[in-house]
Parts: structure tokens; C-alpha cells; sequence
């Protein structure tokens, strides 16, 4: 899918999650005592496993093989700076930098300092509900929120590693101050992630 948006002409980042083997060594150290920090220093090394394992993932592309660029495991300021480097030119693929900021909110700041005019955020969910679904039957998916209905309902929820849920509170207030259109789907649908950027999809839109 991701290929296919490239040969379509679309530039196109990438941001890679913890996932569950962020979550699973995040719990072995918990146990132990571990930290914020400690466990938020975890979930950024599992993000670069996820990172580079994408990354590595094109290398049957023909010719995007030689046009993925993986921003490796440094400052936040260092990865922005090569992000804009390499955005448009190459599919750059990225991950979490400093303990304190979520993949979420990374994924806000490298969009912001592009000016792009998407962001998707791709979970395991399939948008934004007026609460959380699995313990309310009541709740209802939203298809369109404003920035600050947005942050309404992201404050409910705290903000801890590894618990961000949804999607992260200082990343929507960084799609709120740069006025980015963010789309969230589904990524367990690959098509959906497709039609969040060429139409029809069936996430929330925050704009």
C-alpha cells in the first residue's frame, strides 16, 4: 500500500510504533520496578526494531529500495533536521527519539515542520468515539471532531508510556498549533489507510 502511494506520486513518511514488544518488555520491567523514564527509554528502542524491520521490508521494491531512508536512533532535534533533508526525495521511515514524547507526537512535529497537508494515524482502532468502546456499549464513533473537541476527549484518558491509547494529548495539540488534517483508521486494514488519503475511508477526521 505504501509502495503503491509512492508510485503515485505522494510523499510519504512513515512513523513506527512500540506495538505489543514494546508493551511486553515495558510489563517485564514494571514488574521489576522500572521507571517512567526506564520504561519510555524501552518503548523508544522497540520502536527502531519496528522502524528498521519496515524499513528493511522494501527491499523487494525495485526501485524504492534504494529510496527508503530509516532516521535512526538520535536527539528529536537531529531526526527533524534530517527528516526535512529527506522528505519528498525519499519514503523515510520514522520512530520515537527522547523518552517523554510518544511516536504520536513525533509523527505531529515531523508533519509540521514539512507543512504537510495529511497526517494518518494508523491503530487498532478504527477512529474516535464519544468514549472507549470496549467498556461502553453506548459509545458512538465520531466521523468529524474539531482540534479542540479532539483534546476533549484525549484529556479523559492518561497520558503515561505505553497507555496513550488513542493517540497522544501533546500530539494533538501539535496538529492543533501547525493546522494539520489528521485522519484516523483502522491500520489492521491496509485499504483504509488508502482511502484516508485518496477518499471514502471510515475513521474520524480532526481538522
Amino acid at each position: 500500500m505504501v509502495a503503491e502511494l509512492w508510485k503515485e506520486g505522494h510523499k510519504i513518511a512513515v512513523v513506527c510504533g512500540g506495538g505489543k514488544v514494546c508493551r511486553d518488555y515495558q510489563d517485564v520491567a514494571k514488574a521489576a520496578g522500572a521507571d517512567w523514564l526506564a520504561l519510555d527509554r524501552i518503548g523508544t528502542v522497540a520502536t527502531h526494531l519496528n522502524a528498521s524491520t519496515f524499513a528493511a521490508s522494501f527491499s523487494g521494491y525495485g526501485d524504492l529500495k534504494n529510496k527508503v531512508h530509516w532516521i535512526q536512533l538520535k536527539s528529536e532535534r537531529a531526526a527533524v533536521a534530517e527528516f526535512k533533508k529527506y522528505f519528498g526525495k525519499h519514503l523515510v521511515i520514522g520512530a520515537g527519539y527522547e523518552p517523554g514524547h510518544s511516536t504520536d507526537y513525533n509523527s505531529a512535529i515531523f508533519a509540521a515542520a514539512v507543512k504537510a497537508d495529511l497526517l494518518v494515524n494508523a491503530s487498532n482502532v478504527d477512529g474516535v468515539y464519544t468514549a472507549d468502546p470496549k467498556k461502553d456499549p453506548h459509545a458512538k464513533k465520531l466521523t468529524r471532531l474539531t482540534y479542540d473537541g479532539f483534546i476533549r476527549i484525549l484529556s479523559q484518558n492518561e497520558q503515561v508510556p505505553g497507555e496513550y491509547r488513542l493517540f497522544d494529548l501533546s500530539a494533538a495539540k501539535a496538529i492543533k498549533k501547525a493546522r494539520i488534517r489528521t485522519i484516523l483508521v483502522d491500520g489492521r486494514d491496509p485499504e483504509e489507510i488508502m482511502r484516508a488519503v485518496e477518499g471514502g475511508h471510515n475513521g474520524t477526521t480532526v481538522s
